[in-house]
């Protein structure tokens, strides 16, 4: 076998899971600045199921194959010129950043040594894997919204992989912290520290009271839960309407200027830092990665299937090796 290639899971066209497979690529080698991490396990992310179906092509455009995956965990195979941290066999994580696009779902992947992180001890590569987009939920409410003890934080999605963070993390910053989750969700939402679980199917979004900080994670339906907050509260989201992606971003865009609170937008692109903070909080105990199934390499379609039809409890983890 030629150990110049590596297995990768490619598309050569728009579509539902069924267009994904496990190919052959050229295996990268690390540029200046880089690590080459050898990947154990990545999940699977929502950006990726819109990206997979086409839903972004205007900006990744119809050049094919294609590749998929976010967040990865591995060890360090090789450093790039000029790195010396971290070391060739260090255990790490991380998330592909903004301009990298998608290409972790792979037995090899390249990332600037800046953006990887170290696993914590103890901690198995695969179940970690649950955890690298958890850094989205840390700089949503600390560094966002600012969220105090006291507070009330109100997460949408709260079963998810963002979602599930956020309850565990609201619940250590020492807020009071409504869950809204499938109702067969309710029990395993409230398991992560969350003070009220609501089924978001029985109840109306007016009745469930005004709280100071509300963390979406479907992009739908904002301008009815900016209705709920307190007049000094923060609200913000991960996601954007991508059925009606011109509409949506501009109601962001309107939101800081017109009404009550504006709704702030963004999307994860963590450094060494964010990971750092997430290791720091697993090792303290206030968070836990919560792996709803494990499906082998060959299997990513599957995950995509079981992510586009919903109901998962933290994250679908693909294992690689």
């Amino acid at each position: 076998m030629n150990d110049r290639m590596m297995k990768a899971v490619l598309f050569d066209r728009y579509g539902g899971p069924e267009v994904l497979y496990v190919g052959r690529v050229p295996r990268p080698e690390p540029a200046p600045g880089e690590v080459l991490v050898k990947v154990r396990a990545f999940s699977v992310n929502g950006g990726e199921l819109a990206a997979r179906a086409g839903r972004l092509r205007l900006v990744s455009g119809r050049t094919f194959p294609k590749r998929v995956g976010l967040d990865f965990t591995g060890e360090v195979a090789a450093l790039g010129g000029g790195v010396t941290r971290p070391a060739v066999g260090e255990r790490v994580w991380g998330v592909l950043g903004r301009t990298s696009g998608f290409g972790s779902a792979a037995e090899y992947v390249t990332v600037p040594a800046e953006r990887v992180g170290r696993v914590p001890d103890g901690l198995d590569l695969v179940d970690a894997a649950a955890l690298p987009v958890a850094t989205t939920a840390v700089t949503a409410l600390r560094d966002k919204a600012g969220l105090r003890p006291g507070e009330r934080l109100l997460v949408r999605g709260a079963a998810g992989g963002v979602g599930n963070a956020a309850v565990q993390l609201g619940q250590a910053y020492g807020a009071e912290v409504t869950a809204l989750a499938r109702a067969a969700n309710l029990d395993f939402v409230r398991g992560l520290g969350a003070h009220q679980a609501v089924d978001h199917r029985s109840v109306r979004p007016a009745d469930l009271g005004r709280f100071d900080v509300v963390l979406d994670t479907a992009g739908t339906d904002l301008e009815t839960f900016r209705r709920l907050l307190n007049p000094r509260g923060r609200m913000v989201t991960i996601a954007f309407d991508l059925k009606r992606p011109v509409a949506s971003l501009g109601y962001l865009a309107a939101s800081t200027v017109h009404g009550r609170g504006r709704v702030r937008f963004f999307s994860g692109n963590p450094t060494q830092d964010h990971l750092d903070d997430l290791a720091r909080y697993v090792r303290e105990g206030k968070l836990r990665p919560a792996v709803h199934t494990v499906f082998p390499l060959e299997e990513t379609a599957a995950a995509h299937r079981a992510l586009e039809a919903g109901g998962v409890r933290g994250k679908y983890v693909v294992r690689v090796a």
